[in-house]
């Protein structure tokens, strides 16, 4: 059986339900002159913030918050100052309380690193997971690969 392109790792941008942008600072540079590593990750949490927290449908429960358990990000190519990086998201499993993401970054059209990341929503009382609410889990559905 033929492997998908998520399995295979070679998603384009317009493949992921979700996609948003970063505008590249000087700032995120390093002496080498690209973008520092630990930029990336601020870069993949813009594409999870932006879906999770959206003004017109917020999914985080009352009293809740959601928190990476887990982070596995590939270093594909380096990223170059200025410019922008193109930020595809999408679900690939959604559990009782936890996300699973797979995440592209992209600089002028080329795939410059993947990740996947899984995030648990956590009640801010109890530091105990929190069940996602059917509301939640429907919008995350509808961001999960085809």
């Amino acid at each position: 059986m033929a492997k998908s392109a998520f399995e295979q790792g070679n998603l384009a941008l317009e493949d992921f339900p979700f996609q948003t942008f970063d505008k590249l600072r000087y700032g995120d540079t390093d002496r080498q002159g690209h973008v520092n590593n630990a930029v990336f990750s601020t870069f993949l949490e813009t594409g999870r913030i932006e879906l999770l927290f959206s003004p017109l449908s917020p999914l985080v429960a009352e009293r809740a918050t959601f928190v990476i358990v887990k982070l596995d990000l590939n270093y594909l190519m380096e990223i170059n100052w200025p410019g922008r990086v193109e930020i595809g998201t999408a679900v690939t499993k959604i559990g009782n309380s936890s996300v699973n993401f797979y995440q592209g970054l992209f600089q002028n059209g080329r795939c410059v690193a993947t990740a996947e990341t899984v995030i648990v929503q956590m009640n801010e009382q109890t530091r105990k997971s929190h069940p996602l609410t059917a509301k939640a889990k429907a919008f995350l559905m509808q961001h999960q690969l085809a």
